[in-house]
């Protein structure tokens, strides 16, 4: 069960404030995208003439490995791409491209006519090229632009796997743009979670309040944090006892990873006893390499409680 896709603008409102907030540089992520993840490979550069506001009319080239973060990430629905890059202490860059809003990043694609939040409509491709020197800010108010995908390969949910572009901004009406490129080839996309749940068909019932213990076991192929919520009830010939719980369990591959609960009845003057019950169980669990939720959907079985 995938998520809500949220409009890609959010992310431009984002940026909208980052001059105000650099922080935000390296802590607000794409909405509805895969993780960020290190370039195995990859390089960023730039370069004005002077009096362009960005580059200073500087040249600047950073490659993967030699600098603390070389990330880049995509969003799920492949319209919005982000790279990165934090140099140093201080030092950050981050590039931002948009195709129009209904339409994906596509290879060999000239995108003309560029501007940036809150300017920016529907039909318009967005570009956002700035950061952060030794505590000086650069970001523009204003700009306009193009970008260019010259190469793009997608994974799961927006990852990215290899990418090839190339921009050129005007900063708040300079003439004098900044130009850059950026390329970059990633790791192999992580999997897709999986994710299961079984409930143990025998529990067990003790003391005078009728407290049970159920459970069962969940899997996964990769670390994730399981959230399993249920039902038991048992028909008697004069009451129905019922309990609702939940749990959270640290599902770690390999094995079954085993669960359970305590539970008394939540119906006043009743209480379970030995024999059969009715347990309706759900989990799900975030995948916390891409932007979906796994769910097993209800599952109900029958159970056999006995005396502890």
């Amino acid at each position: 069960m995938t998520r809500s896709t949220t409009p890609r603008r959010i992310l431009a409102r984002t940026l909208g404030v980052v001059t105000a907030m650099t922080v935000a540089l390296t802590a607000a992520p794409l909405v509805d995208t895969a993780q960020a993840y290190g370039a195995a490979s990859g390089t960023l550069s730039f370069s004005g003439d002077p009096g362009e506001p960005i580059s200073g009319g500087q040249s600047y080239e950073y490659t993967a490995g030699a600098v603390q973060m070389f990330d880049v990430q995509a969003s799920s629905n492949q319209n919005v791409l982000d790279v990165a890059i934090d140099v140093e202490e201080g030092t950050l860059w981050r590039l931002i491209v948009a195709a129009p809003d209904g339409q994906k990043l596509t290879e060999g694609t000239t995108y003309t006519g560029t501007k940036q939040w809150p300017y920016a409509q529907p039909e318009d491709p967005e570009l956002v090229f700035g950061g952060n020197v030794n505590g000086t800010e650069k970001w523009c108010s204003t700009s306009s632009g193009s970008f260019t995908i010259q190469h793009i390969a997608f994974g799961p949910y927006g990852y990215v796997r290899e990418l090839d572009a190339t921009f050129e901004q005007y900063c708040n009406g300079s003439t004098v743009p900044v130009r850059g490129a950026v390329h970059a080839v990633m790791p192999e996309p992580p999997v897709e979670l999986a994710m299961g749940m079984n409930v143990d068909p025998e529990g067990t019932v003790d003391g005078p309040d009728g407290r049970i213990t159920v459970g069962g076991t969940v899997t996964c192929n990769k670390p994730t944090s399981v959230w399993i919520v249920g039902h038991v009830f048992q028909i008697q010939k004069k009451e129905t006892p019922s309990a609702t719980y939940d749990t959270t369990v640290a599902c770690t591959p390999g094995a079954p990873v085993p669960w359970s609960v305590s539970l008394t009845s939540g119906e006043p003057g009743t209480s379970f006893q030995p024999g059969t019950a009715t347990m309706r169980s759900r989990a799900r669990a975030d995948d916390r390499d891409y932007p979906v939720t796994a769910d097993t959907g209800q599952q109900e079985s029958t159970i056999t409680l006995s005396k502890s």
